[in-house]
């Protein structure tokens, strides 16, 4: 097994668990909000949630929008589901759900225990191209700061994954080579595809088993896999 000097891991959905915290969060404001006597339904609310979330990340991700599009966006989005216009509500519901949520501690299934076990071992660092000023929150909601020696943003880095400039800022500011590294993550286009464009080993963290032909170092289903290769 090749030995690395450091990992990179990807946050959101690698390691904190970003569907439950999500899914907390919005009830929470659901019930705060009283959305239900607007004719939103709590079950059909959390559903156009993921679809439109998923969908505006993407079309960060793929260079479409602006990461601030998403803020004045989704919930407008949303809300236009069920026929609320209430562009100034959906604002504050907007900066409401992004103060609250990063403050949510879940974890992953075998996080915290996959990162006493690397921790003695490996340096390591976050690579995201989630929000930079909520990262940290995210982080020591769920305790695990302590584990990571940088947290490298898409906004830090003026790159965004997959672009291979993120993964090279990565490097460059922890004097490591791509041949010293290995990259975890849960999105086979920015973690996976990143990482390969930079030279830099992968190992796809795929729980639901998505079928997919890329060719990759290493596939796991569960994190606690990792004691098996790291």
């Amino acid at each position: 097994m090749k030995k690395y000097k450091s990992i990179f891991f990807d946050l959101d959905h690698t390691l904190w668990d970003f569907e439950t915290n999500s899914r907390e969060t919005l009830l929470e404001l659901h019930t705060a909000y009283q959305l239900e006597r607007k004719g939103i339904e709590k079950t059909a609310f959390l559903v156009a949630f993921k679809k439109i979330n998923t969908g505006l990340w993407h079309l960060y991700d793929t260079g479409k929008i602006q990461q601030e599009v998403i803020r004045l966006q989704r919930f407008h989005r949303i809300f236009q589901e069920f026929d609320v216009e209430a562009y100034d509500l959906s604002l504050q519901f907007s900066t409401d759900y992004v103060s609250l949520s990063p403050k949510k501690g879940n974890l992953l299934p075998h996080a915290k225990e996959v990162l006493d076990h690397l921790h003695p071992i490996y340096p390591m660092h976050i690579i995201t191209n989630g929000f930079s000023e909520i990262q940290g929150t995210k982080m020591a909601s769920a305790g695990i700061e302590k584990y990571f020696q940088s947290v490298v943003t898409s906004e830090k880095a003026g790159h965004k994954k997959p672009s291979k400039e993120i993964f090279d800022y990565a490097l460059t500011t922890n004097n490591l080579l791509a041949s010293e590294v290995v990259m975890i993550g849960d999105n086979l286009a920015t973690d996976m595809g990143g990482a390969k464009n930079a030279f830099i080993d992968t190992i796809y963290f795929n729980p639901e088993k998505i079928a997919h032909g890329e060719q990759l170092t290493h596939e796991i289903e569960s994190l606690i896999e990792l004691t098996h290769i790291l």
